[in-house]
């Protein structure tokens, strides 16, 4: 990472465009006219790297000088009580830089992945400064039941960033959960789905009633039930809508579910935004069958696809001479998915109420589709075409230009 204070901070006036620098630098580096591919060499090529490097080293100190810009827009933001991102004004970044880039005799696209790059790490300076701002109020003792854990560990970060002091217990660590949970003013139950409500049902009496217990799975109808009942303390739901692997916590998204405890409720909302997360308010069920779809239905073909490749007796890598864009992000998902542990996907699956609705309508159109194919009725395809087109609507437009962005790259990556 860049360390952004090791440059001068005398940048009150915005400064001119990184593209325009590094456009100039390239002509103080390079003055002749473009050579073309037969003409014989006239730099030797470590000269013609040199100058690269200096090039490169200007690009780095203007984006230092960037980021302290972005530091005063953080700041400002804070003041103003605005959040992190604004992706109106991101896209409005974007589509002026893909115009100057263009102007610049620089490729547009390549120009809007880098931009992406910067944009993203602006977000996550902010969010590492805590520029965003901090909640009102006194630190919280936090205790992470299960905190050793991938997720667990994620939660006990973001608390600490923000100042809370930060209680871990987990299988082997010692004081054990129950000798802390009195401690603690807010209780995160951060284990696996299997054992979530036993665990609420053991500790949930013993949080105090002016403290608030928080559960941390990806279905809620059940453990919200479950908190409610096994304490008189306030009780939110929560899923979060990422890994722990995420590369960022920034505009990645959080579920909160209301139990009891509006004070409780704001608080967490509060400190999930500072970090730069977005909140989306859901009830418990209409949480869980909205899972059915986001990850029920997406683990499920995943899995098929999966276990179908495994068992048609064509080697992988032979499959791989031939590969698509679209075959290969497909396998990208696929061994990602498989590489993880299935006591992680099984109980999110098994434990919805709507998965036996969603994998039946899997069959069905699955079968619908064997069906047309095995008939070759053209008419009756482009039928089942138009129906899901009209279903994603104006959505078309959009899935087309981010998965051409997302093609490319991969593509890209994948070269390397």
């Amino acid at each position: 990472m860049i360390n952004y204070q090791g440059f001068s901070p005398g940048c009150s006036k915005l400064q001119p465009g990184v593209l325009q620098h590094l456009a100039a630098a390239q002509r103080r580096c390079y003055t002749g006219a473009v050579a073309e591919p037969s003409d014989p060499p006239t730099t030797p090529l470590p000269e013609l790297r040199d100058q690269l490097d200096a090039v490169d080293r200007q690009v780095l100190e203007l984006l230092a000088r960037r980021m302290q810009i972005v530091s005063a827009v953080a700041r400002y933001k804070r003041a103003e009580n605005i959040g992190i991102r604004d992706a109106r004004r991101e896209e409005q970044v974007l589509a002026a830089r893909r115009q100057l880039a263009r102007e610049l005799g620089l490729d547009p696209e390549s120009i809007e992945s880098i931009y992406r790059q910067i944009l993203l790490s602006s977000r996550d300076y902010q969010a590492a400064m805590n520029l965003a701002g901090a909640p009102a109020g006194e630190p919280k003792t936090v205790l992470i039941v299960g905190g050793a854990g991938a997720t667990g560990g994620v939660l006990a970060g973001l608390f600490r960033e923000l100042g809370h002091h930060v209680l871990i217990a987990d299988l082997g660590t010692h004081p054990r959960a129950e000798a802390l949970v009195a401690q603690a003013d807010v209780v995160v139950i951060s284990v696996p789905i299997a054992v979530t409500e036993a665990v609420i049902q053991q500790l949930g009496p013993l949080v105090r009633a002016d403290a608030v217990l928080i559960d941390v799975t990806s279905i809620k109808a059940a453990p919200m039930t479950a908190m409610l009942q096994a304490t008189q303390a306030s009780v939110i739901g929560t899923h979060p809508l990422f890994g722990p692997g995420s590369s960022t916590l920034i505009g990645q998204r959080v579920v909160l579910c209301r139990g009891r405890g509006d004070q409780w409720y704001q608080w967490l909302a509060d400190s999930l935004k500072a970090r730069g997360l977005t909140i989306t308010e859901s009830g418990a069920e209409e949480h869980d069958r909205a899972m059915a779809l986001v990850q029920v239905l997406t683990h499920f073909q995943t899995q098929v696809f999966g276990l179908a490749l495994a068992r048609m007796d064509i080697p992988l890598e032979t499959s791989r001479r031939y590969t698509s864009p679209a075959y290969l992000m497909e396998l990208y998902v696929a061994a990602r998915h498989f590489a993880q542990a299935a006591d992680l996907y099984g109980p999110i699956e098994m434990r919805n109420p709507a998965t036996s609705e969603v994998t039946a309508q899997f069959q069905r159109a699955a079968q619908e589709i064997a069906e047309i194919l095995a008939s070759g009725d053209q008419t009756r395809f482009a039928a089942m075409f138009q129906e899901v087109r009209a279903f994603f609507g104006d959505f078309a437009q959009e899935a087309t230009e981010q998965s051409r962005f997302l093609i490319d790259r991969l593509v890209e990556r994948s070269l390397t």
